[in-house]
């Protein structure tokens, strides 16, 4: 989780060397992502998570759902999760995180063990795969074939990671694996940057550089744009809208303040919040 890119080669991608960094692992694991990522797993993306999966119109297993977390990074969404779920009810069979990042999964592996029972790191898994062909690197990563992969979902969420599906022009090829993975009845969650949010740094420095190239690696998709691959892979978008003023690099202090300021903030500029939410569910029947 927590900008997680795609499309990268080792020879030719700053942003491969970047995501498979020792800073990577600093910034996008549980222990060190800082206050106001944890902040946000507790309060508004668990807001989101709850109610999508109070959606669901699929039948689970007696064992509980199955879950997906595509460009997982360090698995700090999905580590966090697995408790949260425990605490409201829902029994959980298997949870996936996927990253194109070897060394964010090594890392989310290794994680598991610091903040998982036994009984759930039994049922978590991190594996290899990127977001613009996840269904055939799943399936490779899991030993199956990918018909018997197809349809073994319940519940699938993606934070701070498709944008770089949309920078590479591989926003519909996500969506549709995201699709083909879904049991009919079944929820993706899709949470990242709002273009319209007008003080992200990448952004800032982007205006100031003013070059072709920065632009395209800083390039952020609008709400619609993040919504349309959904419709167009054939699921039913019932949520689309922007939320959350708290920035996952914040502090305490400024978590609070913010917080305390969303309500007035969310009345006044709602379209400038600070994330873009897609929920989508795939339609019975297909």
């Amino acid at each position: 989780m927590i900008s997680t890119p795609t499309n990268t080669s080792p020879d030719t991608d700053s942003f491969f060397r970047e995501y498979t960094s020792q800073d990577a692992i600093l910034k996008y694991t549980k222990a060190t992502a800082g206050f106001g990522i944890s902040y946000l797993l507790d309060h508004d993306y668990k807001t989101v998570y709850l109610d999508a999966l109070r959606h669901l119109s699929v039948p689970t297993g007696p064992d509980g759902i199955r879950m997906l977390e595509f460009g997982c990074g360090g698995g700090m969404n999905l580590l966090h999760l697995m408790p949260v779920l425990d605490r409201h009810g829902f029994k959980v069979e298997s949870a996936i995180g996927t990253d194109f990042s070897p060394v964010l999964i090594e890392a989310a592996n290794r994680e598991t063990e610091s903040y998982l029972t036994p009984r759930q790191r039994s049922r978590v898994q991190f594996y290899v795969a990127k977001n613009e062909t996840l269904l055939e690197e799943l399936s490779v990563a899991l030993g199956q074939e990918p018909s018997k992969v197809e349809n073994s979902f319940q519940f699938i969420i993606g934070v701070n990671t498709i944008r770089y599906c949309h920078r590479a022009g591989k926003q519909f090829d996500c969506a549709r694996d995201i699709f083909r993975l879904l049991a009919p009845g079944g929820v993706c969650v899709v949470i990242d940057m709002n273009n319209r949010f007008p003080a992200f740094r990448s952004a800032l420095k982007n205006k100031l550089r003013g070059k072709k190239e920065q632009k395209e690696e800083c390039y952020l998709p609008s709400l619609e744009e993040y919504s349309t691959p959904f419709q167009q892979a054939g699921f039913e978008v019932y949520r689309s809208e922007h939320f959350c003023w708290v920035p996952h690099s914040a502090g305490r202090l400024m978590t609070r303040l913010l917080d305390s300021l969303s309500p007035v903030l969310t009345t006044i500029a709602p379209s400038r919040a600070m994330r873009s939410l897609v929920v989508a569910k795939k339609p019975l029947g297909h």
